[in-house]
């Protein structure tokens, strides 16, 4: 069982990301930010108190690549999400977990076991 962990969502459809929200706190995660756009979630990658981050690779247009550079700068973990699964990824983040759209719960559960910190 992984350790609950503070969470950054970085996700451009308010559905999807409320959704994310409930099922991480169902498994007893807290989310300590929530970002739709970009900067804001650059603005929360560099300076949040988090542990572990899932970021939509497509927001609004813009990739959200920059932003998990500044997490990998911290030393976040973090999984990107995608309707096109690992095909959206650029080649320098290949090595990132990816749980495709949609996804349920069991599906966040796994990748958060297999990239999140303390996992195991």
């Amino acid at each position: 069982m992984v350790r609950a962990l503070k969470t950054l969502v970085v996700e451009d459809e308010m559905a999807i990301a409320l959704l994310i929200e409930d099922m991480l706190l169902d498994m007893g995660h807290s989310v300590v930010g929530l970002a739709m756009r970009l900067q804001p979630a650059l603005q929360l990658a560099r300076t949040a108190d988090i542990d572990f981050a899932i970021l939509d690779i497509n927001l609004d247009g813009q990739m959200s690549f920059p932003v998990a550079d500044a997490l990998t700068a911290r030393g976040v973990p973090f999984a990107f999400a995608s309707g096109y699964g690992p095909a959206g990824l650029e080649p320098d983040y290949k090595q990132h977990p990816v749980i495709k759209k949609p996804f349920g719960a069991k599906d966040l559960a796994r990748v958060i076991e297999r990239a999140g910190p303390d996992a195991g």
